[in-house]
């Protein structure tokens, strides 16, 4: 009997720090995954401003964006076509069936996104599909790559 009140405090310990890590590690994916709300959040509201400093901020440098029609747009590319005035959006609702995925340091959030406004010089508004994936480095989340994909009208 002296012999097995060791190993029962041994594994109560141990399932004792199991539960501590298993609630920690859930601790912090909560937390990032209001992070990356929060980043989204900031995403729309500076695309929404045209806020440049911003958006370079949140892109990745090697950020890329794949539109509705299928073309693959670089940071580069997208900056350009807001300093220029070809692309300005109205509005943007993407709290429709907003659903984030934590990944360790990646986060992938997909919706439903609402969207009214210029894109590349042409007039748009519908319902898209998107799917956002951010990466979380030294400084903070960074979106590194997106993707709409238009939804029939019902």
């Amino acid at each position: 009997m002296k012999r097995i009140i060791p190993y029962i405090v041994i594994n109560i310990a141990l399932a004792s720090f199991a539960f501590g890590q298993s609630k920690t590690q859930k601790e912090s994916a909560d937390s990032n995954e209001q992070e990356v709300r929060q980043a989204i959040e900031k995403y729309r509201a500076a695309l929404l401003r045209r806020d440049i400093p911003m958006l370079e901020q949140i892109w990745a440098d090697d950020y890329f964006f794949v539109n509705a029609a299928g073309e693959m747009l670089t940071k580069a590319q997208r900056l350009a076509n807001l300093k220029s005035g070809a692309t300005t959006l109205e509005s943007i609702n993407e709290e429709e069936e907003l659903k984030v995925r934590i990944h360790q340091n990646t986060a992938v959030a997909t919706s439903r996104v609402t969207i009214k406004g210029q894109y590349s010089g042409q007039q748009t508004s519908g319902q898209y599909r998107s799917i956002h994936i951010w990466i979380k480095g030294p400084t903070g989340w960074q979106l590194v790559a997106n993707q709409l994909t238009a939804l029939a009208a019902k």
